[in-house]
């Protein structure tokens, strides 16, 4: 059958994206009616002349704020509690209704309850796992969307590699380049890391490093809640013997040199290196980024309202950022996935560790972040999720995955948890998809990671399907799911 690229839903509208596979397969039925490859690229041209669009929501986001919420964070104690359940599956913590009649959540979110009229909950996350009861490989197919190849019983996985899938921020920066002179991706406050598993699936893989983010983990342990009072952005910052226009005069100086060498310059043109030198010296030079980073150029209310520790003081931060120009922002949760105190990951001890320590963190950064986004006007175009790698077990004192849990604790449970998304076109006030009873599996609409992050691609505009290719020069999909559109207004 003969198909005209070019349909809603392509990756129209943009220079850099490339055919989706799903094309390239169907080079081969239309060739014999004498559509060649090169007449399927000038298709693809003139439909992007044409203006045609993808659906809803399609090119709506500017910039995304991750909140990652990494170790897993038990949806029945914050966002979709159950009433008339057994007592070993209920929570502790009471329910209280939101802003939004008929969407309740749990007496750790009251800020949040009073902010539900702008976002959508996606109570029906979910995946079967393969190897992905613990949190390295799940956080892997959360930010990549592909599982590896090798997981170990631990469900850990290898250090970070250059053969490594990308994280969505890096194939998003490199699609959409930022247009400005700011850091297009900014990872804080921390690494993503299980044990001692640091970073994987927090680079740019196989794109190479110039698409790695930003990383900005200030000196200090994750239970130094003052560490982004002590930011450090050398890097971004002139030496005062440096002046602004001595380094340009340096960047004519070289322009000049670089003229008498065209031979070398030819060899390395592949390098883009003239572009990555502009970038970095447009960087440092307009001072920008430094001014984002500057948190004391905010007043105290505001960050009071974050709350007054990392979680909250890097939620203030993502705001700063975008609102300077940088495309893609991810806060992940300051503590190591699989550890105690504030982490997500409550084996033993939910109900004391949530209600005093990770619970009212999220309640104020979320909830500031979701009000000050839509009060500046950019939550129109910025996209906001909240999500951890998976939820926890409806049954307390259970295991799941091999670990020990008190009868206080709940284990690793990917059949069924909830994501927080707003802004770009999102839905507000808004329920996508239910819990059975126990909120142990999806009734309605299941959302599987790779379909969120097919979403996140539709929402800038970029087909998930584009082909990107790996370490060995292999064609592969952004991510082999689609965007769930109904989420969109």
């Amino acid at each position: 059958m003969l198909i005209v690229p070019g349909q809603p839903g392509k990756d129209l509208c943009d220079k850099h994206l490339k055919i989706s596979r799903r094309e390239l397969l169907r080079v081969g039925g239309s060739s014999i009616l004498g559509l060649s490859l090169g007449s399927l690229l000038q298709l693809k041209a003139q439909a992007n002349n044409a203006g045609a669009t993808g659906g809803p929501g399609w090119g709506k986001a500017k910039s995304i704020i991750l909140l990652y919420l990494q170790g897993g964070p038990s949806h029945i104690d914050l966002w979709d509690p159950k009433d008339n359940v057994p007592s070993n599956v209920k929570s502790e913590f009471k329910t209280i209704d939101s802003k939004v009649p008929g969407i309740q959540l749990t007496e750790i979110l009251p800020r949040f309850a009073q902010e539900t009229d702008k976002v959508t909950l996606i109570r029906s996350m979910s995946y079967t796992p393969v190897g992905l009861f613990n949190h390295t490989a799940a956080i892997y197919q959360m930010m990549t969307g592909y599982t590896t190849d090798k997981v170990s019983p631990s469900g850990q996985l290898e250090p970070p590699s250059p053969k490594d899938f990308p994280n969505f921020g890096s194939n998003i920066i490199r699609l959409k380049p930022v247009n400005v002179p700011m850091l297009p991706f900014v990872m804080l406050p921390r690494p993503l890391q299980e044990s001692n598993v640091v970073g994987k699936g927090g680079t740019a893989g196989f794109l190479g490093k110039a698409y790695d983010p930003y990383t900005l983990y200030p000196d200090g342990d994750d239970m130094d809640m003052n560490k982004l009072d002590r930011i450090k952005i050398d890097d971004l910052q002139l030496r005062p013997e440096v002046f602004a226009s001595r380094l340009q005069r340096r960047a004519r100086l070289r322009e000049l040199i670089n003229e008498g060498m065209p031979v070398i310059d030819r060899a390395v043109a592949d390098y883009k290196l003239n572009e990555y030198y502009d970038q970095a010296l447009n960087l440092i030079v307009s001072g920008r980024a430094r001014d984002a980073f500057d948190l004391t150029r905010e007043p105290d209310a505001v960050r009071d309202r974050y709350g007054r520790n990392t979680f909250g003081q890097s939620c203030l931060l993502a705001r700063r950022l975008v609102e300077a120009g940088t495309r893609v922002v991810e806060v992940i949760w300051p503590k190591v996935a699989n550890s105690d105190n504030h982490s997500w990951d409550h084996h033993v001890g939910l109900t004391k560790r949530m209600r005093e320590q990770s619970g009212p963190m999220l309640d104020a950064g979320l909830s500031a972040l979701v009000a000050d986004l839509d009060e500046r006007g950019l939550l129109e175009e910025t996209l906001l999720v909240a999500v951890g790698e998976f939820g926890r077990s409806p049954q307390k004192g259970v295991s799941t995955s091999g670990n020990g849990n008190s009868a206080d604790g709940r284990d690793h449970w990917p059949y069924c948890y909830t994501a927080v998304i707003a802004g770009a076109g999102i839905k507000r006030g808004h329920v996508h998809g239910k819990s059975d009873k126990t909120a142990s599996a999806p009734l309605e609409d299941p959302v599987h990671p790779g379909e969120l992050l097919a979403t996140i691609y539709h929402a800038f505009g970029i087909d998930p399907e584009t082909i990107v290719y790996n370490h060995l020069n292999q064609p592969r999909e952004l991510v082999k799911a689609q965007a769930v559109t109904s989420l969109f207004a």
